[in-house]
Order: C-alpha cells, then structure tokens, then sequence
C-alpha cells in the first residue's frame, strides 16, 4: 500500500500542507497541463487527500513535483477541496518552508533564492534564513492585472460593483461595505456564504488570461476593506464556504493591480495586508509590464510559515471513504457544489 508523507504547514494562520513523497506520476509535459489532467482526467488524488476522513474544510494541500523547467529548483499543485489551482502566495510561502527547512533545497543564510514553477509560471522566491529556520519568504509574482473594474453585478445583496482582477488566478475585489458586513471573525461564516452566492452570480462573466487558455475562470471572491493609513484588511473566500485565514498572497497582489490601475498606487510604495485574524503580508509593486494587451504590475508578496509537523497517509483499495465525503454542519450549506 503506498504511503504519502506530509508536512504540516501554515502561513499567518492559513494551513498549506505539503505532499513530499509517495503521489503517483502525473501526466503532462509542463506543471500547467499536471494541473489540467488532475482537474479534467484523474482527481482521485485530490479528493483523497481534501476530503474528508483525511482533511477538512479549512486546508490546502500542495502536491510538490520535480519541475518541469531548467530554471526552477522544484514545482507545485495547489489542491483544494473544488479543483486543483494554479497558484497561491500562502502556499507558495509554505512550500518553500518546507523545502528549506528539510534541506530538500539547501538553505544558505542569510538569504535563499528558490525558483518554483508554477501552473501560472515561474515564481522566484527570496527566503531570509536564520538559524536554520526560514524566517521569512518574498515572492515575486506572476504579473498581475486587471481585466474590468467597477463590473456592476446583480447580486442577492443587490447590485453590486466589483473589480476583476489577476494575481495568479482571477479575482473579483469587492468593498466588504456593499454586503453590509465588516471583516472581523464574528462575521466569517456570513462572508463565505455571501462571497460563495457571489462567485455563483458571476458565473456567465467571461475571464480569459491571455496566454493561458485554461486560466479562464474566476477562481475567488474577495472582500476588502481599505483602511486609512493605505493598508487593507482581506478576507478571500473559497468553496464550498470558507474564508482564508491567511491575508491571500495571489488576492493582494491583484489589489495591487486595481490600486495600479486607480492611480493610488506608485511603485516600491509598500502595503499592508491584513487577515481577519490579523496575519500579516507585506505587498508591493516592484516593477510594470504587460500581459497580452493588459498592463501590469510585477508583485513582491513577503510573509512567513512555520513548519509544525509531519503526517503519513496509507491508501488502501478496502478503503470505503478513498474518495472523501464533506457534510453541510463543517463545510456549509454549498458543500453539494463541490465536484
């Protein structure tokens, strides 16, 4: 029976484990199209790993793989409980924990340079590394941009506006203040309910990235609330009703690309991002270029993980929950949504 060996991670809050062996071979010549095949042929690894008896709702688990560039040290899958994904800051900053701080990339201090490739494309990431412990890790980020801004939606909560926007995968950015709620930990399951029936009222918005065909849905509703000394309180929400514990590394690099975009942003002009439990990136625009015919911003997302322990899963073909299962009382009412 094959064992998979998993390290217990989480970024500001935001559990990202890491599966470090025993995952079977995953077709596809690029990471992207591993991604693809889990997504659109096999996702018995998926299920297995995000469901039920073996997770639960608020988790990610990253499947880390061999690269499939020259130019990157290792790669990665982000999967979650509704399909795999292209790309994630939290998880990104979890995976390089874990790497460094298993030597499976070696650690030079004060500072290491890891590559990761990325369904979304290559992510360099700087670890500050002291005393054997990888403090803390700055990624730089896929371009993000923004495809519309001020997109008017009819919504349960009314008509509402949000900004659609990339920053790894698609966003719509919305005012916490158009649903009436504020981001505070009294108010997390109403924000997952809204930003859920949100996501299912932009369903027939058309998203496309430019050079990646597949990236062609809105992945994640976020919610925000911009404070007055420039920095933002987030609350990003997943399926099938969550919201992220961690301040959203993707999410606020597509901020930056809307505060880009509105003029209120200059480059090198550090912000702030918080969770709503108060965890805490730092994220700025480093640089412009484009993307297709978008402009963009190049995103440095800086945050930290810990590394806190390890687990080992067996599969077995007796195993009558090999595929998982999810109930409404922990997963919320859209659990029947999931794939």
């Amino acid at each position: 029976m094959p064992e998979l060996e998993i390290l217990l991670v989480h970024a500001q809050g935001e559990i990202g484990n890491v599966l470090v062996s025993g995952a079977p071979e995953i077709p596809g010549a690029t990471i992207l199209e591993k991604m693809n095949h889990i997504n659109e042929v096999d996702d018995s690894l998926r299920r297995f790993l995000c469901y039920e008896p073996r997770a639960h709702v608020a988790m990610t688990v990253n499947l880390l793989l061999p690269p499939c560039r020259p130019d990157a040290d290792a790669g990665f899958i982000v999967l979650q409980a509704d399909r795999a994904h292209p790309m994630s800051g939290s998880n990104a900053i979890c995976v390089v924990t874990a790497l460094l701080e298993t030597g499976r990339v070696k650690m030079t201090e004060p500072e290491t340079l890891v590559r990761l490739d990325t369904a979304a494309g290559l992510i360099l990431a700087r670890a500050r590394c002291a005393g054997g412990r990888c403090v803390s890790v700055s990624l730089d980020n896929v371009p993000a941009f923004v495809l519309e801004l001020d997109r008017e939606i009819d919504t349960p909560f009314g008509r509402i506006k949000a900004d659609i926007a990339f920053g790894g995968v698609f966003y719509a950015q919305i005012d916490v203040s158009e649903i009436g709620l504020t981001i505070v930990p009294d108010n997390a399951r109403a924000l997952a309910e809204a930003g859920i029936a949100i996501k299912a009222a932009m369903a027939s918005i058309p998203v496309q990235h430019p050079t990646i065909p597949s990236l062609n849905e809105i992945a994640y509703v976020m919610f925000r609330d911009y404070q007055p000394d420039g920095s933002v309180i987030t609350c990003t929400t997943l399926k099938p009703g969550r919201v992220d514990r961690s301040p959203c590394g993707t999410g606020s690099s597509a901020n930056l690309a809307v505060l880009r975009a509105r003029g209120k942003l200059a480059l090198h002009d550090p912000r702030t991002s918080y969770s709503i439990i108060g965890g805490i990136f730092t994220a700025e625009a480093i640089g412009e270029t484009t993307v297709g015919p978008y402009p963009a911003v190049l995103p440095r997302i800086t945050g930290g993980a810990r590394l806190y322990g390890r687990t080992f899963l067996t599969q077995s073909s007796d195993d009558p929950f090999a595929t998982g299962f999810a109930l409404s009382d922990s997963w919320g009412p859209q659990v029947g949504e999931l794939g």
